[in-house]
């Protein structure tokens, strides 16, 4: 099928009341993190051993790569939303809550396995080969890592009907005031922990919010002033580190688990998103970039899953040529390696597309179709929910 058949494809199986700006802002939300990724993960080669490594460590004045990058929070924003549209749908057509949930939950897992299966046999593969031990760990961190965000956002999902309805005032308290009990008054860090379900629980329960009709139409002005002047505040004042990422060797990380920072600096995220919407249906009318979109959305979970593992291919990859390459195995303690790294993004896009191919059809159910072209395209009965 050529791309202008695959284009229009897509556009006529759209059902015309579809809001497009809610699967690019998905679309958006997950090239964030995987470019994110691939900017701030150094995979050093040191002494026989691969070690991970970070540029935000040697170089503070690349902070600000991770307000752009760290896009979970629109993830979750969307998540509410769609969730909380696709529940109110499935209750108006009498689906069992159970059915409904385990449509939702699928297309989550499905591709979880064969990542577990090949990373499981490669593993093995190196420790047999002789690798070091520390080596295989780093990679399979790297590798499994992403699974925390799938157990969190089906945590939420299976919660939706408990949470459609709750103010994201009250996860933003339970937050502010888990941090105050650890940084103020020196309590458990263990305490933190609450924060992952709590602080991921503030962008999901206000796309709920937004679902139900119950933003106006300056609350994306707002949560974005008032979201980033917290955050600006927090991290003068209070002491939270300006990285919206972790840091190998930071005392304190935003992300692990979240801090009222993040949480505060997600909001403002949001707040854009929202801000955002109108020019993104005006770009999604374009079929060409509105096909694009779609088709992103139907294997998101096997982008996210497998990017690492083409940046750790890229990387093994280039131990080949004998020597350290620039971006790719040297430490990122210069603007050099900034430079070359870079330079590298198209090559580690190229093997992601690879993986892509290779094991997108665990997401979107085609195995032993026989099909030539991606089938799930949206379509029509699905114009309430994504």
């Amino acid at each position: 099928m050529s791309v202008r058949a695959l284009v229009r494809r897509v556009e006529a199986s759209t059902p015309p009341d579809r809001d497009r700006a809610v699967d690019a802002l998905r679309a958006l939300a997950i090239l964030g993190v995987v470019l994110g990724h691939w900017l701030v993960t150094a995979l050093v080669a040191d002494t026989g051993t691969l070690r991970t490594a970070s540029p935000l460590r040697h170089r503070p004045e690349l902070v600000p790569v991770s307000w752009v990058f760290q896009t979970l929070a629109v993830f979750f924003l969307v998540g509410g939303h769609v969730a909380v549209k696709s529940h109110l749908a499935a209750q108006a057509r009498g689906t069992a809550y159970r059915t409904w949930l385990a449509a939702r939950t699928a297309r989550l897992f499905r591709p979880v396995p064969a990542v577990l299966v090949l990373w499981t046999v490669a593993a093995g593969l190196l420790l047999v080969s002789g690798a070091e031990l520390r080596t295989v760990h780093t990679l399979g961190k790297l590798v499994l890592s992403p699974l925390w965000f799938l157990l969190v956002f089906a945590a939420l999902t299976a919660a939706t009907p408990l949470v459609a309805r709750l103010h994201p005032l009250w996860p933003l308290a339970v937050v502010a005031h888990v941090d105050l009990i650890r940084f103020g008054f020196g309590g458990p860090q263990e305490l933190g922990w609450l924060n992952v379900a709590a602080g991921w629980l503030v962008p999901y329960t206000l796309g709920a919010l937004w679902a139900r009709g119950g933003l106006g139409p300056r609350a994306g002005r707002t949560l974005l002033i008032a979201g980033g002047a917290a955050t600006a505040a927090l991290v003068a004042w209070a002491g939270y580190p300006a990285s919206m990422v972790g840091v190998p060797g930071a005392p304190v990380s935003n992300l692990n688990p979240p801090t009222l920072a993040a949480v505060a600096f997600g909001l403002a995220q949001c707040g854009l998103a929202l801000m955002l919407l109108g020019p993104l249906r005006r770009a999604m009318r374009r079929p060409a970039v509105w096909a694009a979109i779609a088709l992103l959305n139907l294997s998101a979970m096997t982008v996210f899953l497998w990017h690492q593992t083409a940046l750790m291919a890229v990387t093994a990859a280039g131990l080949l040529a004998g020597r350290p390459l620039a971006g790719l195995h040297t430490a990122p303690d210069g603007p050099d390696w900034i430079l070359a790294r870079l330079a590298w993004l198209p090559v580690f896009a190229l093997a992601l597309a690879v993986c892509w191919t290779a094991f997108r059809t665990y997401e979107t159910g085609e195995r032993g179709a026989g099909r030539t072209a991606p089938a799930a395209v949206p379509r029509r009965r699905e114009a309430s929910h994504a």
